[in-house]
């Protein structure tokens, strides 16, 4: 959680909670006490504390993100069996014994 990267300590969080103005919203809420903000990381105002929280928030978002897509590039794990049998690697020959025949001889 960004708030706890910030560095807050006292703050208590409801999820799925509804805002007044926003009654089908659904987005929770977040109580930071105000003398614990102060001393942990010496934000004075609400609009200080929102800033440094969604600012660690978008970086961690980003940081997800990037993460998403070099996994992506990377591909399944060597030991991942279910996921190495979904892949499709490039098209291999045949080997050498049977070939199918596109004509028969009569």
């Amino acid at each position: 959680m960004a708030a706890r990267q910030v560095g807050l300590k006292k703050i208590k969080r409801e999820e799925h909670t509804s805002h007044p103005r926003r009654p089908h919203g659904k987005e929770g809420r977040l109580w930071v006490s105000a003398s614990g903000a102060k001393a942990t990381i010496g934000a004075g105002s609400k609009e200080e504390l929102l800033q440094l929280i969604g600012g660690q928030w978008r970086q961690m978002q980003r940081e997800q993100r990037n993460q998403a897509e070099k996994q992506a590039t990377q591909g399944p794990q060597t030991g991942d069996r279910r996921a190495r049998s979904q892949r499709k690697g490039p098209t291999q020959q045949r080997s050498g014994g049977f070939k199918k025949r596109s004509k028969f001889k009569k």
